[in-house]
């Protein structure tokens, strides 16, 4: 593998005579791209545990013990949590990442003087520990379908679209000339962002890039589905086709809930399917229906969002053995007989991630960031191929390691 100074891959030659080359030892694989964080969730990992005094805890009582911790978060202590959680993503072999950012305002809901304070904090975060990122600020309006209200535990989050706009507008000059970073936008939710809204904010998105990514929360959770039907008598995913054109600059994300025509629809948009299946699990959200979306020619990827796990072998593991629960079958997600499971989705999120990153990422071939990471085999008398030692990455972990991450060229694992 050759690499420029930028950090890119200029060439790449298998069975190359390597000369006086730098060698890494271990299976070398792309770097996974991470398509959903919320950083100052990090923080909050492992601290709702606790069975709430009606037993009936679910993604809207947890969403509740999230607000109460943004209640004095600043942002030097988002940068802090954010600078952990990268490093900590790099370790287990993430090399790039799509910050969902939607903490844009001080406790009280005002603006800070630099009305891009605390998205510059999170590039910096990743700036120090060394990984790519697509900062994806977040637009959030309203409190519900419809146009409700926005309650007081959610003002950090709001805009309209000319502060919006203004945000857009003040971060473009910081992606200038940076190859390991990219500007998108992400409507937060259609619960939160009216679809008149989502027309607006994409229009301001266009004049500045027309080919930045867009992510959106979808259809997480069945009462999420179910307001929607109430107040228009459509379901999320119908009611976003019905609203804007979806093609593969869009990543939508957890998509749990679909029908059969919602699941094809995406599949067929060329859209990324944004899972996050450590966070789905811990929230009780479901599952995605992998098997049948993928035989559909649909797009994933694969993201630690409240980080509850910052590993990537571990959200294949579940993606995988989710389907096998449900089905009562094994190697259901594998591409063809004979092929490797663990490969065979490692490439898919790395493909998919890539696209809904909006950054050439996730292969080893000339043109891409030179982003990958090194695999090794502590029981080193161990023969595998590096098929086998991928797939035992994920599903049999125990002696197989991380042992080093480059990112743009440049080793990571111990920035």
């Amino acid at each position: 593998m050759e690499g420029d100074a930028a950090g890119n891959l200029i060439r790449v030659t298998p069975d190359a005579d390597p000369g006086d080359a730098a060698r890494l030892n271990g299976v070398v694989i792309p770097g996974v791209p991470n398509v959903h964080s919320h950083a100052f969730q990090f923080a909050l990992a492992g601290k709702a545990e606790r069975a709430g005094p009606s037993r009936a805890d679910s993604f809207w009582t947890w969403r509740e013990l999230m607000y109460g911790f943004l209640s004095d978060l600043d942002p030097d202590g988002m940068e802090v949590i954010a600078t952990r959680l990268y490093r900590a993503m790099l370790a287990r072999g993430y090399t790039s990442v799509g910050e969902f950012h939607y903490v844009h305002h001080d406790v009280d809901g005002h603006p800070y003087a630099d009305p891009a304070e605390t998205s510059r904090r999170l590039l910096r975060a990743a700036e120090t520990a060394g990984i790519g990122i697509t900062l994806l600020p977040v637009y959030y309006e309203d409190g519900g379908f419809g146009g409700v209200p926005a309650g007081p535990r959610q003002s950090r989050f709001l805009h309209d679209p000319d502060g919006f706009a203004r945000l857009l507008q003040t971060l473009a000059p910081d992606f200038v000339s940076r190859p390991d970073r990219r500007l998108g936008i992400a409507p937060h939710s259609l619960r939160a962002v009216r679809p008149d809204r989502l027309t607006a904010i994409l229009a301001t998105l266009n004049a500045l890039d027309p080919t930045a990514p867009v992510h959106l929360h979808i259809a997480e959770q069945p009462r999420e589905v179910a307001d929607c039907l109430d107040w228009c008598g459509k379901r999320p995913v119908e009611l976003l086709f019905d609203t804007t054109t979806v093609d593969s600059r869009w990543c939508l994300v957890h998509a749990t809930h679909l029908s059969e025509q919602e699941r094809q629809a995406i599949a067929g948009s060329g859209a990324v399917a944004g899972l996050c299946l450590t966070t789905e699990a811990n929230l009780g959200d479901g599952l995605f229906p992998a098997e049948p979306y993928l035989a559909d020619g649909g797009a994933i990827g694969i993201g630690s969002d409240s980080h509850v796990c910052v590993d990537p072998a571990e959200e294949l593991r579940w993606l995988e053995n989710g389907q096998r629960l449900i089905t009562g079958r094994r190697t259901v997600l594998a591409d063809e007989p004979g092929s490797s499971v663990g490969t065979g989705l490692l490439q898919r999120v790395c493909r998919g991630g890539a696209a809904a990153l909006g950054r050439e990422i996730g292969a080893i071939s000339a043109g891409s960031r030179a982003d990958f990471v090194v695999l090794a085999d502590q029981f080193e008398d161990t023969v595998d191929t590096p098929a086998t030692l991928v797939d035992r990455w994920i599903f049999a972990p125990a002696g197989i390691r991380v042992v080093d991450t480059i990112v743009g060229g440049q080793s990571r694992l111990m920035n």
